[in-house]
């Protein structure tokens, strides 16, 4: 039977749409949020009609990892099948690795190196390695804050990471937690089972619990970001009445394709972080050997920049929610655990209002970092590379002059955040944080003890004027309340 003709005027996809590579990403991506994906690095891998036939093609093993429970509902089930030259299991037995101080799981108020504080905070850059310290990006793993617990599978952790060296025949899986890695200096280039991404400052990756991934630094060094969830997921915050297109689309986040290593002839290390502890295990062949896989169970990145902002009001501000890019359910309904906040170049335009984020103490904590640019924030000093700490129910705002400034200035158009992105981690509940951020970063900032000295209320160079509006309301005037 004859293959059905194409008319002249006609054009057939021979494939889905995949991204081109550029000059600072070789690789190629598929695309959207939460779909599932079928990808083959050798054509006609994947079986057909089923996952575990009795022998896939060229022996290759099948293989399933899990992000969920079996009895999940139908819509909410995260799994991937691998299609791998030796199975997972084929290793030698774990050992632990020794104590790493920096290293935190448990942010509970009886763990000694957490302490909880409702004082605000701040750190300059995170300092990188000496050049004569070899450090990879496990051993450049440093935790600031978090709350709960792995083993509850309920909290998060935040830490920072600085580099200068690539991972050699060593693997890091984190049995803890999905990452969330926003690389602040240096890209990442970061091998999974599921294929390579590319990860530039400027970019997010998510990497689920239980995938295994090699990270090499092609510009020698790297810096930046993590916010890691227990027991939870990243997914995309609701519209609302934003409608179907804004704030970050699904189909601007890139998926890797197959891509499969042959090394049998050389011994690789798997690190396991369980608990904040570490282990690892040896194996003679390398864990990136999926020639084929499919399932929504993925890593991921996402560009920032493409971020569309819908904060652009008339008359007042929006709450910083509609920043936000990614969001993970916690166990309460409604309640989410943490939402990842952006602040990219956009428009302001208003009337009758003052530009600055008003002055506000907050259900949430919010962990602020830089990734480049200038923060004009007054009352803290947000570089890129370091970070601010605003607890829970504690009052924050801008500076009085810049407050004076904001509520007397004219309203033009005006272009704001260019050439920077920031970006805020919106954490539900209280957080601790670690000795290593309040004692060993180095880089904690002082605290300005006259910040606020120079505020002065305005409301009493009107008392006249107040008291005559008390006693054409028939109430009697200030003074003779004796209230101040």
């Amino acid at each position: 039977m004859s293959a059905p003709s194409i008319a002249p005027s006609s054009a057939l996809a021979r494939g889905a749409f995949t991204t081109t590579p550029t000059p600072s990403d070789p690789y190629c991506y598929q695309v959207g949020f939460g779909n599932r994906f079928a990808t083959e690095a050798i054509p006609g891998t994947l079986p057909l009609g089923q996952n575990t036939p009795q022998r896939c093609k060229y022996d290759l093993v099948s293989e399933q990892l899990n992000g969920t429970p079996f009895v999940a509902p139908r819509a909410s089930q995260l799994h991937a099948w691998f299609y791998r030259i030796k199975p997972s299991v084929v290793h030698k037995p774990l050992k632990r690795w020794p104590k790493n101080p920096d290293l935190e799981a448990v942010f509970s108020a009886l763990n000694p190196n957490t302490i909880f504080t409702p004082q605000d905070m701040g750190w300059d850059k995170f300092p990188l390695p000496e050049p004569s310290q070899p450090v990879d990006f496990i051993g450049g793993l440093k935790t600031i804050a978090g709350h709960g617990e792995p083993s509850l599978k309920e909290g998060l952790a935040v830490h920072v990471y600085m580099a200068n060296t690539s991972m050699q025949n060593k693997a890091f899986c984190n049995n803890d937690g999905e990452m969330l890695i926003l690389p602040q200096e240096g890209r990442l280039d970061i091998q999974t089972e599921f294929g390579r991404l590319m990860v530039q400052p400027g970019e997010l990756v998510v990497i689920p619990a239980g995938v295994r991934i090699k990270v090499s630094l092609p510009d020698g060094i790297g810096r930046g970001y993590i916010q890691e969830i227990y027991g939870s997921h990243y997914v995309l915050p609701e519209l609302g009445p934003i409608g179907s297109n804004g704030m970050a689309m699904p189909r601007d986040f890139e998926i890797p394709v197959a891509s499969f290593d042959i090394d049998h002839s050389n011994t690789w290390e798997i690190v396991v972080k369980l608990a904040g502890e570490l282990f690892g295990y040896e194996q003679n062949h390398t864990p990136f050997d999926v020639v084929a896989w499919h399932g929504n169970y993925t890593p991921y990145k996402y560009a920032l920049e493409k971020f569309i902002n819908s904060a652009t009001v008339d008359r007042e501000q929006s709450d910083p929610s509609i920043y936000c890019v990614l969001t993970a359910p916690s166990k309460v309904s409604s309640i989410a655990l943490t939402e990842l906040l952006v602040f990219t170049p956009k428009w302001n335009v208003t009337t009758n209002t003052f530009r600055p984020p008003y002055y506000h103490r907050n259900v949430a904590t919010e962990l602020m970092g830089m990734i480049y640019g200038t923060w004009t924030g007054s009352a803290t000093h947000l570089e890129p590379g370091g970070l601010t700490y605003e607890p829970s129910f504690m009052p924050h705002g801008e500076s009085y002059k810049r407050w004076k400034e904001a509520t007397s200035a004219d309203l033009p158009p005006l272009r704001v955040n260019e050439r920077a992105i920031a970006f805020m981690m919106h954490i539900s509940g209280h957080i601790s944080l670690t000795k290593y951020a309040l004692e060993r970063t180095g880089k904690l900032q002082e605290q300005r003890e006259d910040l606020w000295d120079d505020w002065s209320g305005g409301f009493l160079d009107h008392l006249s004027e107040v008291n005559q509006d008390l006693i054409k309301a028939g109430l009697p005037p200030l003074d003779k309340l004796n209230k101040f």
